[in-house]
């Protein structure tokens, strides 16, 4: 984390994101990229959804609906702005 500054910020900011109770939606155009932000949210443990373009139809639209769920325990959902349609 401490190597890459935009790890460093997220880091930092979404603690305090999820502390107030906020969701997140996270963009990227490099799924590299979601899979180190992955591995900082597992080491965290927090809830998150994936999508990104090794994601079929049908599981797109499962991880929507559990985000959109008002009782999920998904705090971020990460998007690959190359997942083809989104």
């Amino acid at each position: 984390v401490e190597s890459s500054g935009k790890l460093v910020l997220l880091s930092k900011l979404l603690p305090k994101l999820k502390e107030d109770g906020h969701r997140v939606l996270l963009f990227s155009q490099f799924t590299k990229m979601l899979d180190l932000i992955e591995d900082l949210v597992e080491a965290r443990g927090w809830g998150y959804e994936r999508l990104d373009g090794a994601i079929g139809g049908k599981e797109r639209q499962q991880a929507i609906d559990r985000f959109s769920d008002p009782m999920s325990a998904s705090f971020l959902f990460m998007l690959s702005t190359r997942a083809g349609g989104v």
